[in-house]
């Protein structure tokens, strides 16, 4: 069941997207992004908070985001600094259902000034999880929005035809932690984390 959470975390994300869209506001420093992030995810946990997949429907622009970094001399990744997407390359993600409610299609783009790169493939959400597992099966290349590359990869019709049986193990994945009308964030699978706004 899912929970209100109203904790300072919200605040300063809501800044954030503010912000970014061109709000005369201030934009909070990278450093607190990435702490209300944690916090956010931190309680999504403790709170064992639930998300249904039809709220993440629709496409998403993606504001601010870690990365990772590894570690020397140890095993893991540690959270890069964190950075806002520049705007004058905008990267969105677009979620859509099929006909099952916990299956859909992913959509991940990046525009550089007229050249666009799109990559689509099936995903399914663990909803008890707030887990979204994906694979990318086609791409398609536009300039000036007109298509000069459409073509499968990694397999595509047969890699999506067979996406049911793949175990998670082998899926790149979103770990979600906040979903509100405005803003998503997740972690994935190398441990990075994202912050997306509503498009």
């Amino acid at each position: 069941m899912e929970k209100i959470i109203t904790q300072e975390f919200i605040t300063l994300l809501t800044q954030s997207q503010e912000a970014y869209r061109g709000q005369k506001i201030e934009r909070p420093p990278a450093l607190s992004v990435v702490n209300a992030l944690l916090q956010a995810e931190k309680a999504a946990k403790q709170q064992r908070l639930t998300y249904p997949f039809e709220s993440m429907l629709g496409k998403w622009r993606l504001c601010f985001t870690t990365g990772t970094k590894k570690v020397k001399h140890r095993r893991g990744i540690k959270l890069g600094n964190g950075f806002y997407l520049p705007k004058f390359a905008p990267a969105h993600i677009c979620f859509s259902a099929t006909q099952n409610a916990d299956k859909g299609e992913i959509t991940n783009s990046i525009q550089f000034g007229s050249l666009q790169l799109k990559l689509t493939g099936p995903a399914k959400y663990l909803g008890k999880k707030n887990l979204l597992a994906f694979e990318f099966t086609q791409m398609q290349i536009s300039l000036f929005r007109r298509t000069i590359y459409n073509g499968e990869i990694r397999g595509g019709k047969t890699s999506s035809e067979d996406f049911d049986n793949r175990p998670l193990s082998l899926l790149p994945f979103f770990a979600f932690f906040l979903v509100t009308p405005d803003l998503i964030a997740a972690r994935g699978r190398g441990g990075g984390l994202a912050l997306w706004i509503r498009d």
